[in-house]
């Protein structure tokens, strides 16, 4: 969080809008920093903003909370010239373009990465992954169980791609080729991994066993991905190599050159 603050570099007098108020702990320090008045905070769930609140009045703070999708920005309160999220997303909402003052810059966690992005031209913006992970709580979406049953009866092919690189080198480029995907693993008595699974909010499911067995169901092949970001990158690639470029209707991840390997990312909202 101190990371993200920082690549924030938010000036005395900026306005800001945070997606995720979680305990206040952000806010506080943007409050400090910023001045309340310049601070307006957003998470969907009411006990938080509630307890939150409480705990920013009793340190003498009062920013402005909200309770609601943060994805939608508040646009009462804007323009902003800050953004941060502390809540994963897919993609920069479009809401935050929207109520961007020129020159905004946004920083949140995308996938695995933390994604800072300075807003160009209305609706346009480029930007680059920070050196540092992240892993924070995603936004809350319905989503289809994995298919483990079904898969166990699925044909089985092979593979060259280590299982436990989606745990490890592949995690970050994994999530930006697979948004929202969710994984597992089988251990051994020694806590070695035997095998992985992976699944998507679509039900498509695959498991990939040590021995280079893969099964695969639902409506997309989703160790086909692996093996091709497995094919790609010879090691861990560094997620200040990953840019994006943002325009009305596209965003897109790219590994250093903009002709080289991309992955559009989610439409936003």
């Amino acid at each position: 969080m101190l990371t993200m603050l920082d690549a924030l570099d938010a000036a005395e007098g900026d306005t800001v809008f945070e997606l995720g108020t979680g305990t206040g702990y952000n806010a506080a320090l943007l409050s400090h920093r910023l001045g309340e008045q310049n601070v307006t905070t957003m998470d969907v769930d009411p006990d938080l903003t509630e307890a939150a609140a409480h705990r920013l009045a009793g340190v003498g703070l009062h920013p402005f909370v909200a309770t609601g999708d943060g994805t939608g920005g508040w646009p009462g309160r804007a323009p902003y010239q800050r953004f941060l999220a502390t809540a994963a997303l897919r993609s920069i909402p479009d809401a935050f373009f929207r109520q961007a003052a020129p020159g905004a810059v946004i920083v949140a966690p995308v996938g695995y990465g933390i994604l800072r992005v300075t807003v160009t031209d209305p609706g346009h913006g480029t930007g680059y992954f920070l050196p540092a992970p992240a892993y924070f709580m995603p936004r809350r979406t319905p989503s289809a169980p994995p298919a483990f049953a079904e898969a166990e009866t699925a044909e089985p092919t092979t593979t060259t791609a280590a299982p436990g690189d989606i745990l490890g080198r592949l995690r970050f480029p994994l999530a930006l080729a697979l948004p929202g995907h969710t994984t597992c693993s089988w251990r051994d008595d020694d806590g070695d991994v035997t095998a992985v699974g992976i699944w998507t909010e679509d039900g498509s499911t695959a498991t990939a066993h040590v021995s280079g067995k893969v099964r695969q169901v639902g409506p997309r092949r989703l160790w086909d991905v692996v093996e091709s970001l497995a094919e790609t990158f010879a090691g861990e690639p560094e997620r200040q190599e990953f840019r994006v470029s943002i325009a009305p209707g596209r965003q897109t991840v790219w590994y250093r050159t903009q002709d080289g390997p991309a992955w559009d990312l989610p439409q936003p909202r």
